[in-house]
């Protein structure tokens, strides 16, 4: 969003009141609204917006990349709050005379100036900055204890074929999950790779050759990975026992959680995934 357009709606802000009806387009927007103690202002959200949990009691309006606009408008909003994206979403919400905030949440630094747009926008600028400052203060706690360690080589494994070592995507270098790679002490085989999230060979993965795999593509919007999908998946890279990985047993299936949602559970995301780099820190 460029700087003219956040001091319109800025300025539109203070002459019409604080918005007391918002929809949320994203999960991620959705955690930070409620992170933000605005979760009673919510009045919409995106069938994937499954945490806080009470968010899932909300109306729905599609989901991010297929928002249902005629639910949207009949929810009466005055914010629609929306990530940037390539459909052109803002316009289509302005077509029909809504007022919109779209915001980056793109990697660390724009997750913070988005929390913060969004507080100046609802009247929460002191919660804004106490929230940046939790976030700040909790992944520099992080990046220091994971100082004391060499960085492990990995891969990050965002989505695949279910039950088959196709299709694998990865973390790549513009993600945000490469910067809570970096934090947590990890060094990203893939970092070279231009796309945020590219799809990759076989080939690739074995030819990279990773320490530990952190693989969350069977998990969908999961909370949680039950024994027998751990099981299934560790058995499902055993096909590929020349990977390091594969060797040291350092396969670890996990939940998507808050990995996949550039917010406010990004300190849960870097501490978990330095755990799991650093076993011996323990």
């Amino acid at each position: 969003m460029t700087t003219r357009r956040v001091l319109l709606f800025l300025m539109g802000a203070m002459l019409f009141g604080q918005p007391q009806r918002i929809v949320s387009t994203a999960p991620s927007i959705t955690e930070l609204l409620y992170a933000l103690g605005l979760g009673d202002r919510v009045v919409g959200v995106t069938r994937f917006c499954v945490y806080p949990p009470e968010a899932q009691k909300k109306p729905k309006i599609g989901d991010y990349v297929n928002p249902n606009l005629e639910a949207i408008a009949a929810l009466k909003p005055d914010l629609v709050i929306i990530q940037t994206n390539p459909v052109r979403l803002g316009e289509r919400l302005g077509d029909l005379h809504l007022k919109v905030l779209e915001i980056d949440q793109g990697n660390i630094a724009a997750i913070y100036n988005s929390i913060r747009e969004v507080g100046q926008a609802t009247g929460a600028q002191a919660s804004a900055e106490r929230l940046v400052d939790s976030i700040r203060n909790g992944l520099q706690a992080v990046r220091a204890s994971a100082a004391r360690f060499n960085p492990t080589p990995m891969m990050l494994v965002v989505g695949r074929t279910p039950g088959r070592l196709d299709g694998v995507i990865v973390a790549g270098r513009t993600s945000y999950l490469n910067e809570i790679i970096q934090i947590a002490g990890g060094e990203n085989v893939f970092r070279d790779a231009q796309a945020a999230y590219p799809q990759v060979s076989l080939e690739e993965v074995i030819a990279r050759n990773a320490q530990v795999i952190v693989d969350m593509g069977d998990m969908g919007d999961r909370a949680a990975v039950t024994p027998e999908e751990k099981r299934d998946i560790i058995e499902l890279w055993q096909r590929l026992p020349t990977l390091r990985a594969v060797k040291q047993h350092r396969v670890f299936p996990i939940a998507t959680g808050g990995f996949l949602v550039p917010g406010p559970r990004v300190v849960d995301a870097a501490r978990d995934l330095f755990r799991l780099l650093h076993p011996e820190s323990k």
